[in-house]
């Protein structure tokens, strides 16, 4: 019996030896994996960290840090800002139908939204709120979220607004039903003369193309059989939108835009041919405020050489962002690939990972190097490649337009700036 009793012990030792070597050594590498090491990085901070501390917060303020470590455009969306995120996209929102700037810690109105809610009840551009709701608003509580967030609100739902009027000394009181506010896409529509019509688009949203063709068929109407499509400072949107534009223009089987990624196999949009406007003269202006759709749109058009694009270098945004939900309503909008013209060139201008200050300030060096008012001083930093019709293109940093058109900056005189920076 003690023979066998020092076996067991003899064999148990070696045993627990075995698996202690083996399988500990395997959770320790398990629990230093990255994942789970923010996990349990938050886990000890929640469990033994000198002061008590809101972990949720400090999530909040990490995932923005972290997927600034990936690509300019990566981004987390908190949940109370999704819904202002969307808005613009969906073409519509739910309020009082009012532009505003705040000067001076007052909200001023400089807008009234024509058929909207503030102009059925009475207010005019010019006034300037100071009570919501019968609260005075004034002071360092005015901020741009905190006037949205008591402004805004479901639909047929009141509010009461105080505003100061120029010229009246009494607060004058209004009762706002608020309304769904549409925001168009295209913000103008008309003859340049009699045979050429003129398009601006502000963005790519969910009704773009049904603006776009109703557009369309007013200058049909009135004549026009040139057309001039105003993309200037539009920052994007919708893919989608900007294809079913590039369709309207182009002819059957042609490539209009790709997209591929690590994990995101290539994936080509074609034209059907079911376009009514194929043969139309186009013109397509742009600058360095164009961006993402925007440059899908020209790029699809340059690189078929059917239309002339004209202005100055666009944005150089290709990066595609995929949008991912949590379960608490925030959002992180993800890139998951690249945008490529049908020539396949990438419209991205070039990044830095982890950050890259010289991305954020690339506008202003532009302006800087003469950019902006010299051809010559473009500096492209992709390969070169070629149009459907042999013609010399460039990638690696937005859309190169055709023809060449300075900065206007004729017009920008020290009253204006002065009245352009106080709002």
């Amino acid at each position: 019996m003690p023979l066998w009793l020092a076996l067991c012990v003899a064999a148990g030792i070696v045993i627990g030896s075995f698996y202690t070597s083996h399988f500990s050594g395997n959770r320790l590498n398990i629990i230093n994996s990255g994942s789970s090491r923010l996990s349990n990085l938050l886990h000890i901070i929640d469990d033994q960290y000198v002061d008590s501390v809101n972990i949720n917060d400090l999530v909040e303020k990490a995932i923005p840090q972290i997927l600034a470590e990936l690509d300019p455009h990566s981004v987390y969306i908190s949940a109370k800002d999704v819904a202002k995120a969307t808005d613009e996209l969906k073409g519509s929102f739910s309020g009082v139908g009012i532009e505003f700037t705040i000067r001076q810690d007052t909200i001023h109105v400089q807008n009234v939204i024509k058929g909207g809610p503030a102009e059925k009840a009475g207010i005019l551009a010019g006034d300037k709120i100071v009570l919501i709701d019968g609260k005075p608003f004034v002071g360092k509580i005015v901020t741009d979220d905190e006037a949205k967030r008591r402004l805004k609100g479901p639909k047929d739902s009141k509010v009461r607004i105080g505003v100061r009027r120029y010229g009246e000394k009494a607060v004058k009181h209004f009762t706002v039903v608020r309304g769904d506010i549409p925001m168009k896409s295209i913000s103008a529509t008309y003859m340049l003369n009699d045979s050429v019509g003129y398009i601006r688009i502000k963005n790519f949203g969910e009704k773009t193309y049904v603006e776009m063709l109703a557009s369309l068929q007013q200058l049909t109407i009135r004549g026009a059989d040139k057309l001039v499509i105003d993309l200037r400072d539009n920052t994007g949107g919708l893919l989608d939108r900007a294809v079913q534009m590039a369709n309207e223009f182009l002819p059957k089987d042609r490539l209009i835009v790709y997209t591929e990624g690590r994990k995101s196999p290539r994936d080509e949009y074609h034209t059907n041919g079911k376009g009514s406007y194929q043969h139309i003269p186009l013109v397509v202006l742009i600058n360095e405020g164009s961006a993402s759709a925007s440059e899908i749109f020209a790029g699809a058009m340059q690189d078929n050489d059917r239309a002339t694009i004209v202005g100055r270098r666009s944005f150089g945004k290709g990066l595609v962002q995929q949008q991912i939900g949590f379960p608490d309503g925030s959002m992180i909008r993800l890139t998951i690939a690249r945008y490529y013209t049908p020539s396949g060139r990438c419209i991205q201008k070039p990044y830095t990972l982890g950050g890259d200050a010289d991305y954020e300030q690339d506008i202003l060096s532009r302006y800087q190097h003469g950019e902006l008012f010299s051809q010559d001083s473009i500096k492209h930093t992709g390969p070169a490649y070629h149009t459907v019709g042999g013609r010399t293109v460039y990638g690696g940093g937005g859309i190169t337009p055709d023809v060449f058109v300075p900065e206007d900056t004729s017009a920008v005189t020290s009253y204006y700036k002065q009245a352009a920076m106080s709002g």
